[in-house]
């Protein structure tokens, strides 16, 4: 079994910011997820290095351009590594296998007479580096997207790909695969887009304008459009059109913000059906960040949030924990290091961290630095531990992206009930009694077994946290394929070194 995971590439005219790390680690998420499950991962995340935009921030740098790519691409891993992101390929449109086949496929296409060459007299976005419909501008004439951002009336001569052949097999394909968008609201949306006649889709920038590109195998003046030669990464990435690729990009997944749902959702299948080749699996959207009070995020204001800012500040899984639970796929969600930091804490800090270091350093006390030994169970014991399994089996079946907050969500409000359970049983209280020394027993390796299958769980989400505590505990290796599975923790063994894992911060 396998499963392919795709982010999109990002543009390195500039660092890398949360948008860039949420995609990112929620794909990182979903790949811990399928791996725990048993599935083979592959997982590509990257930069994408041509256009006008990096050719100008290059040059606003006064860096030569292979020099400034070097530079950003190395930015960016570093960036995702720092987050957990275990990424198996990571992308750089540089390179020249990706190039050879991005010229083979666009041959392909123009031997078919699905590339034609004409002029064009339009708008165009720098930031989009598209050119836009009056429908697609506000009512100033502006770009949405980039509403800062002059646009361009621009006359050109370009390569342009015949898209209108392609929009009812396009539909029919959405209808006969309901789920190959998710969530439904950006399957609407994506629909909406088809809803009209398409206009061609210019592939081609001319060499007087944008050097940085892949030239046109058939016409050496024009390099490939930037989102044609980016969206060509996810099959360069599994080695086409070379033999064996096909496994892959069977079970391919896109991970995309919703702002980039047109290139995914219209041009990318169109330019596969050109090609004659099949479309990926699914395309799962999500939604923005915005700052506290659902402003949106900009330099000028002084609300947007560095990730390695917070890293700094709070470490990697209190960024991870955040973003993780706190999304919501198809609107847009608040995100600010004060609410990074409340989360960490009341969250992570006091329900998890919290009734780890509580129960375990009470057993390493009172229990010679060990674990006791379960005696028998109460209905009390039977019941939280049942409300565990159910809590955290989610984490054991397969995840969608928009599932993910759902999941945490379920993971928290078991720790209160861990934490009720805790405070009620009053092990401090048992201890004092030779008669009901058995009974604390039995809550400490309640409590601490229940934590341990909580930790399994959420080594899918922030990895470092949880597989320190399972060390703490000196649990076992965790099974694959996960399942949630009580007892696993020996009775009478030595705990590990108990350390703060969530140290509070202000």
């Amino acid at each position: 079994m396998k499963s392919y995971i795709t982010t999109p590439i990002y543009y390195v005219n500039g660092s890398p910011h949360i948008g860039h790390a949420f995609t990112s680690v929620m794909a990182d998420i979903l790949k811990r997820n399928r791996k725990a499950l048993g599935y083979e991962l592959m997982l590509s995340t990257g930069v994408d290095e041509h256009g006008q935009k990096n050719q100008e921030a290059a040059a606003d740098l006064g860096m030569p351009v292979e020099e400034f790519l070097d530079m950003r691409g190395k930015e960016f891993r570093d960036v995702f590594d720092r987050l957990d992101v275990a990424y198996d390929y990571f992308v750089r449109t540089s390179r020249d296998g990706h190039k050879e086949a991005v010229a083979g496929m666009e041959q392909a296409i123009f031997d078919k007479d699905l590339i034609v060459k004409k002029n064009y007299t339009g708008t165009y976005c720098k930031g989009c580096e598209e050119f836009k419909k009056e429908s697609d501008l506000t009512e100033e004439g502006q770009c949405p997207l980039h509403p800062t951002m002059q646009v361009e009336q621009t006359e050109e001569t370009n390569y342009f790909l015949k898209m209108e052949p392609f929009r009812e097999r396009l539909l029919q394909h959405i209808a006969d695969n309901p789920d190959w968008v998710q969530p439904e609201a950006f399957r609407n949306e994506l629909k909406q887009m088809l809803a009209e006649p398409l206009e061609d889709l210019c592939i081609s920038r001319p060499k007087t304008r944008v050097t940085l590109g892949i030239e046109l195998p058939f016409d050496q003046d024009f390099v490939t459009y930037v989102w044609f030669d980016a969206l060509a990464n996810y099959l360069t990435n599994v080695d086409w059109p070379n033999h064996g690729y096909e496994t892959w990009w069977a079970e391919c997944e896109h991970l995309i913000g919703k702002d980039i749902l047109k290139p995914h959702g219209v041009y990318w299948p169109i330019m596969l059906m050109a090609a004659g080749l099949p479309l990926p699996k699914k395309l799962s959207v999500h939604s923005h960040w915005v700052g506290a009070g659902g402003v949106k995020m900009s330099k000028s204001i002084g609300n947007v949030v560095d990730p390695i800012e917070v890293i700094e500040k709070l470490g990697v899984d209190a960024l991870r924990w955040y973003l993780a639970r706190h999304m919501r796929a198809d609107s847009d969600s608040q995100i600010s290091v004060d609410l990074i930091t409340q989360a960490y804490n009341s969250e992570l800090g006091n329900k998890i961290g919290n009734l780890l270091s509580r129960a375990a350093k009470f057993s390493k006390a009172r229990f010679d630095g060990k674990l006791p030994a379960s005696g028998p169970l109460s209905a009390e014991d039977e019941a939280i531990r049942k409300a565990v399994v159910e809590a955290t089996q989610g984490m054991g079946a397969w995840i969608n992206l928009a599932e993910i907050p759902a999941r945490m969500q379920s993971i928290i409000t078991i720790a209160d009930e861990m934490n009720n359970y805790f405070a009620e049983q009053a092990p401090w209280d048992l201890i004092k009694n030779e008669e009901t020394k058995e009974r604390c027993q039995t809550v400490i390796y309640v409590t601490l077994d229940c934590l341990r299958i909580v930790m399994e769980a959420l080594t899918q989400v922030i990895p470092a946290s949880a597989g320190k505590a399972l060390a703490m505990l000196n649990a076992p290796e965790v099974a694959c394929p996960w399942t949630p599975e009580l007892d696993k923790l020996q009775g009478d063994s030595e705990l590990g070194e108990i350390e703060t894992l969530y140290p509070r911060v202000q």
